[in-house]
């Protein structure tokens, strides 16, 4: 099963917790294990596997993301100003590979799923969802 998750950034730098919805497409897809790949599209965008306790963690990654790649020194910048977010968005990069066990995501108690926008905001963005069953087809 493959489907579309949109959604809206606020800011430019953004760490957007998508586990919710993943979590429904796995169970919308019936299949009880296997794995489930996101895609972010963009290249400015990508995907993150992070704790979500509370919103520290994702303030940090965003502090260490903006301390290693800093705004405005880059030679892309002399295009469109974004040569940080594209640094930034290849660094973490656009993909994500998660188990699905017994119907539901195989993350540990603290793992979230996180859309990560470096270059919003952005009125709509897209992940690719590929859910796959590790059953095989049988022939008779």
């Amino acid at each position: 099963m493959r489907a579309l998750l949109r959604l809206q950034s606020t800011a430019r730098e953004q760490l957007i917790d998508v586990t919710g919805q993943v979590s429904d497409l796995v169970a919308q897809s019936a299949v009880r294990d296997g794995i489930v790949v996101l895609y972010a599209q963009g290249a400015t965008a990508a995907m993150m596997i992070q704790e979500n306790w509370d919103d520290s963690v994702p303030r940090d990654v965003l502090s260490l993301l903006r301390g290693l790649i800093p705004k405005g020194v880059w030679q892309h910048d002399q295009q469109d100003g974004n040569g940080d977010a594209h640094l930034k968005a290849g660094l973490v990069g656009p993909s994500e590979t998660i188990p699905v066990i017994d119907g539901r995501l195989g993350l540990s108690r603290w793992q979230n799923v996180f859309f990560c926008e470096f270059d919003g905001p952005r009125s709509e963005r897209t992940i690719v969802c590929t859910v796959i069953s590790d059953r095989c087809g049988s022939s008779s």
